[in-house]
């Protein structure tokens, strides 16, 4: 990895970005069909279909740039996955905790997603990239939507619940 000017960064961090959203599109599915709560495998349903679109404008700017989208691995969105992973396994014997858990890993998720979009955005800015911007930008702002209603879909019952059949 080259790090000698702040597009060496920006395509890095692009790269990472596209290996963290194809990692995810992964998992994602999985992750559905392990909740019990309808409104959060919608609110997870919904978001595959944007995690789609936003490795598709990821691939739009590396193109552009005349970068490669392959050969960087996010490890940091793998770690992550592979939390996501021990929550599937576990022995859950509350519905309610098993989806209070799997929030509280989507967050994670989403809350890294939200880091390194507002970076790379911040620095599309500096490079005067007005399109990559305005494409990272509404990524950036799916992704905080997406974080929103999984905090609604918690707060709204599931986590009350989960205390509730944790004998609290």
């Amino acid at each position: 990895m080259k790090l000698g000017t702040l597009e060496d960064l920006f395509i890095d961090q692009l790269r990472d970005l596209f290996s963290a959203e194809n990692q995810i599109l992964t998992a994602l599915p999985k992750i559905i069909k392990g909740a019990h709560s309808p409104a959060l495998q919608q609110a997870l349903q919904e978001h595959l279909e944007q995690t789609k679109a936003q490795a598709e404008r990821l691939e739009q700017i590396l193109k552009k740039r005349g970068a490669r989208t392959r050969g960087k691995k996010c490890k940091a969105m793998a770690g992550l996955l592979e939390e996501g992973e021990e929550i599937l396994q576990a022995e859950a014997t509350d519905a309610f905790v098993f989806d209070a858990a799997l929030i509280a890993f989507a967050q994670r998720v989403e809350h890294y997603e939200i880091a390194g979009y507002g970076c790379v955005r911040t620095f599309a800015q500096h490079l005067s990239d007005d399109v990559a911007v305005a494409l990272l930008e509404q990524s950036l702002e799916e992704e905080r939507a997406t974080d929103e209603k999984l905090t609604r879909i918690a707060g709204a019952s599931i986590n009350q619940r989960a205390a509730i059949g944790a004998g609290q």
